[in-house]
């Protein structure tokens, strides 16, 4: 699917444009797109092919890359599927005209953008920045959850069941999978931020400042949680070994005081002459 967004700043509301009717200062928007709709990109408005289908890769990783005088910069955005918390890949394409965007699942949070007020398609280095600042709060909003589920668990240690300890499991792959995502996008951002790759003018490099802090401080909360999660782990283990080693030790003073009597009755087993074994 390809949509192409217009608003200028006399605008009050976006236009939906075709293709045919492309404007300069448009935003293209495309997800879950084929091969036809890669060639149609391609031809029209000079995209590389290639890229575009990196883009519908699920595995694709951040970075960024210039060709034809397009810049093109990869990065990840969280997502729910099917209950999981998971990232996908999102390409944002600079043009000279126009600013696109390929996703191969639709992300809802890209709907919240168009419906904000200060949303200037002609404007594409803002609307640019409004794109990171949308994924930032994405990946803010989750770890938030993320975090309050670990700290409410690690309240309750003593009652740590092993079910919490899955899910433990579940969050150091979410986690781990942030990271993997957020410290290569916070390397673009630093390089975009030099300005050999992009145009900027003053308020933009403080914004893209501002985006590097959040997005550095969204690194530092993913380890902090990892760091927790980790003691959370091996303080159960302490606890567990403690009292595995409380049970072994009743399971031996058992053992030791039934020892006694079995001793006794095995002598008295005997074909000897012991001591009262004529007595009733």
């Amino acid at each position: 699917m390809i949509e192409i967004y217009h608003k200028n700043i006399k605008e009050k509301v976006f236009k939906i444009l075709d293709v045919r009717s492309f404007k300069p200062g448009s935003w293209i928007y495309a997800e879950n797109i084929d091969n036809n709709d890669i060639e149609l990109l391609s031809e029209r408005f000079s995209l590389d092919a290639g890229l575009l289908k990196d883009a519908m890769d699920p595995y694709e990783v951040p970075r960024s890359e210039t060709k034809g005088g397009i810049l093109y910069i990869f990065t990840r955005v969280p997502h729910l599927e099917d209950g999981q918390i998971l990232t996908t890949p999102l390409l944002i394409a600079i043009g000279n005209n126009f600013l696109a965007t390929a996703s191969r699942i639709h992300l809802p949070f890209l709907e919240k953008l168009v419906k904000t007020e200060h949303f200037f398609t002609t404007q594409k280095t803002n609307l640019f920045l409004l794109v990171f600042s949308q994924i930032t709060s994405a990946y803010n909003e989750f770890l938030t959850s993320i975090n309050k589920q670990v700290r409410g668990i690690s309240v309750k240690l003593n009652k740590v069941t092993n079910t919490d300890i899955v899910q433990f499991v579940g969050y150091e792959e979410i986690l781990n999978d942030f990271m993997s995502a957020l410290v290569p996008t916070n390397t673009i951002l630093s390089h975009i931020l030099s300005g050999k790759s992009l145009e900027l003018f003053p308020q933009d490099k403080e914004l893209i400042e501002d985006l590097s802090l959040s997005n550095g401080q969204l690194i530092e909360i993913c380890r902090a949680n990892l760091k927790n999660i980790v003691n959370i782990r091996q303080a159960y283990s302490t606890i567990m070994a403690n009292d595995l080693n409380r049970v072994i030790k009743l399971l031996t003073s058992l053992t030791i005081i039934l020892t006694i009597p079995m001793i006794i009755s095995s002598l008295y087993g005997m074909n000897l002459k012991l001591p009262f074994d004529q007595s009733p």
